[in-house]
């Protein structure tokens, strides 16, 4: 799971909603103590979205859950061979997003 905080601006891309969209799905989650949203403590102009302690609360056991299921997945593939998998899809998914944003992968 993702620890640390994340800016507002880059949460809508990454779940194909739109900086409006966002917003409000993040005021709904605030309002709900789900997530605190506070200023950047190093760009006053950008907003840092963080769970609370309830919003980890509630989505620990739905991590526990998938993670549980993922390794049923993968229970026939050697540790050897998810390695090289895992490899080949953050080589994948670098270059997905480069292709989004127009900035060629590192290698």
């Amino acid at each position: 799971m993702n620890k640390r905080p994340l800016p507002v601006n880059t949460i809508g891309p990454k779940v194909y909603l739109t900086p409006g969209s966002i917003s409000v799905a993040v005021d709904r989650l605030v309002d709900k103590g789900l997530v605190s949203r506070v200023e950047s403590p190093l760009d006053r102009r950008v907003r840092v979205v963080s769970l609370t302690s309830k919003g980890k609360e509630l989505i620990a056991p739905v991590f526990r859950k998938h993670a549980a299921e993922i390794g049923k997945v993968f229970a026939d593939a050697s540790p050897k061979e998810v390695r090289t998998l895992e490899t080949i899809l953050k080589k994948i998914g670098k270059r997905a997003e480069s292709l989004g944003s127009g900035i060629k992968p590192r290698s």
